[in-house]
């Protein structure tokens, strides 16, 4: 738990960063490429390739290239259409994501997962009820490709480390997850990418090299490694717990002028229908006891 309280304190900067310095001025496949660059370097020195075998390698590579390089794409795509408080209120059901990627793997499905997912696009809807256009909802579902992204890498880390020994240094082996996210970071960067759009000031360079060797590379190993050491319940509920930090910081420090009122409505709808989500999955748990 103390892992993910200090990621996320961690991580609350890392949204209005991005937002203020870095998103319509650097171009974002290139920050994702040095985020996960730098990240990578991190870990590179203590990689002991012996410790895996070859499908754990390329499962924790896979794991990378999805919660990272993919997840990142979408996210950085994401503050170029969308304000800071907007994108973090948008986060707000990755934890429904690993409940529906759950029932996928178990081979269920639950329709109060469409009515919360309902409730989150009538709450979208309200915080930008005399402003909505296409670049808005666009914004709102490249928001939930990150969080799926987010979400799927979760789950499957859990997974992967439930078959690995309880005593693997996971430091002498997480570079392979950042390897995995070059794997996406690297091509798209070289496909997609602005070479005009490059950093231009020191203060840019120092925010990408915060991110890349702190935020990224501190932050994942922790928050990775404290989400094999909770319930899902509790992973659940610290993924949510990143929305007000990431809120109050830039409300306070950057974004005073903004609409509280109906950022605080909007907000409120999203976590009534996480809310609804809980109540209801506790009831089925109740009764099927």
């Amino acid at each position: 738990m103390g892992y993910l309280i200090s990621v996320t304190a961690l991580w609350a900067f890392s949204f209005s960063l991005i937002g203020v310095y870095l998103a319509g001025q650097v171009d974002g496949y290139f920050a994702v490429l040095v985020r996960v660059t730098l990240a990578m370097l991190v870990f590179l020195p203590f990689l002991r390739p012996s410790l895996l075998r070859g499908k754990q390698r390329l499962a924790l590579m896979g794991l990378g290239a999805i919660q990272l390089g993919v997840m990142y794409t979408f996210f950085y795509q994401s503050f170029l259409l969308l304000s800071v408080p907007e994108v973090l209120l948008f986060t707000i059901f990755t934890p429904v994501y690993i409940a529906l990627l759950d029932d996928l793997l178990f081979g269920r499905f639950t329709p109060m997962y469409l009515i919360t997912a309902l409730l989150a696009v009538i709450g979208a809807a309200i915080i930008r009820y005399d402003g909505i256009d296409s670049g808005f909802w666009q914004g709102f579902f490249v928001v939930q490709g990150a969080n799926l992204c987010f979400a799927l890498g979760q789950v499957g880390y859990r997974r992967l480390a439930a078959d690995l020994p309880p005593t693997l240094a996971w430091h002498n082996v997480f570079g392979w997850f950042f390897i995995g996210a070059m794997v996406v970071a690297l091509p798209a960067y070289l496909l997609f990418g602005n070479s005009a759009a490059l950093p231009s000031t020191s203060l840019q360079w120092g925010v990408l090299a915060w991110l890349g060797l702190v935020a990224s590379g501190v932050g994942y190993f922790a928050w990775n490694q404290g989400a094999t050491k909770v319930d899902a319940g509790t992973l659940a509920i610290m993924n949510n717990a990143l929305i007000p930090a990431g809120l109050l910081v830039n409300l306070l420090i950057w974004n005073r002028d903004a609409d509280i009122v109906r950022l605080a409505l909007g907000a409120l709808i999203m976590v009534g229908s996480l809310w609804l989500n809980h109540w209801w999955l506790t009831r089925r748990s109740a009764s099927v006891a």
